[in-house]
């Protein structure tokens, strides 16, 4: 993803985050308090999503039953559980947390290690050397229109996922993968249409779905318009469960992203208005880096205002661990 998530695997983090004017996240507690919350109510979370409701709505029979899952950064989870009530959330959730090489899981906080990478050949690398942190459950191929990604993986960016899901499993790790809509501009070059349009017409979801474990919908450069989010996220995620009944969809959201700021109550808008077609999100809090150089400030109390503007919405988890 261009707006990125923070170094990890040979990548820095992105997706921009941006402060809610007016909100002001709560005073963060100590230690012992953020663990304390989270030690109370571990669960696990649903495992995939009911069918998809019309743009906007969300009704008892399509919300997700059992909590959402989160796909973030270490730092961003980091400062997140600051929060005792987005700590409190995000305990009866499914966690994802992106590590780089040499971290370990962040103390406190049941989730799955993941580790991410723009190329097969660097994944291969580490796979093949045992470079992966300790207890590593899952590797995210992020293939983009960058110098990150080779130009083969590019124009072929299925078939890549493949060649990393084949590699993934064969040492027992899920694959998450994540094709940027900037994709669009290789594959079809020159093409009027908005690049979400691209990308759906070219049924990259369906096709990168198709061996992929999870799929995660480069969405959040679309988050300012909650219609054309939600309509980009419900379409391309109806193509990648047509493809395979399997697989997971999450969603990109970013707090800081290139562009105008953004606010709290306008990712959780989307986040409400996109779950019926969604297992959960990764949630951004982007620094600017060479990997994202267009991305403004970290903020990280847009993401915690956020995460308050949808906490009622998400019921509880059962008592099982992710």
């Amino acid at each position: 993803m261009r707006q990125h998530r923070g170094p990890v695997a040979g990548r820095p983090t992105g997706r921009g985050r941006r402060r809610e004017p007016g909100s002001r996240p709560a005073r963060p507690p100590g230690r012992a308090g953020v663990t304390a919350v989270l030690a109370a109510a571990l669960g696990c979370v649903l495992a995939g999503c009911a069918a998809p409701a019309p743009a906007g709505t969300v009704s008892a029979s399509t919300a997700l039953p059992a909590g959402a899952s989160w796909l973030l950064t270490r730092s961003a989870l980091a400062q997140l559980v600051t929060d005792p009530a987005v700590g409190a959330m995000l305990a009866r959730s499914r966690i994802y947390e992106i590590l780089r090489p040499g971290q370990q899981l962040l103390p406190g906080v049941r989730a799955l290690a993941v580790v991410t990478f723009p190329a097969v050949a660097p994944l291969a690398a580490a796979l093949a050397d045992g470079r992966l942190p300790a207890g590593t459950r899952a590797v995210l191929y992020d293939p983009e229109a960058w110098s990150f990604t080779p130009s083969a993986e590019q124009r072929d960016p299925a078939g890549a996922a493949a060649t990393a899901a084949r590699l993934a499993h064969s040492h027992g790790l899920q694959l998450i993968a994540a094709p940027a809509l900037n994709l669009t501009t290789v594959l079809a070059p020159g093409s009027p249409a908005p690049r979400w349009r691209t990308f759906l017409s070219l049924r990259l979801a369906a096709e990168v779905a198709r061996s992929a474990d999870i799929i995660e919908l480069q969405a959040q450069s679309l988050e300012r318009d909650l219609g054309t989010y939600v309509g980009f996220v419900r379409s391309a995620a109806q193509q990648a469960r047509a493809a395979n009944q399997r697989v997971t969809v999450l969603a990109g959201l970013s707090t800081n992203p290139p562009g105008p700021p953004v606010s709290g109550r306008q990712l959780a808008a989307a986040m409400q208005a996109s779950r019926p077609a969604v297992a959960g999100y990764w949630l951004n809090i982007p620094g600017r880096g060479p990997r994202c150089p267009t991305c403004n400030m970290p903020r990280p109390d847009i993401g915690i205002s956020a995460l308050h503007g949808i906490s009622q919405a998400i019921p509880s988890a059962g008592s099982a661990s992710p």
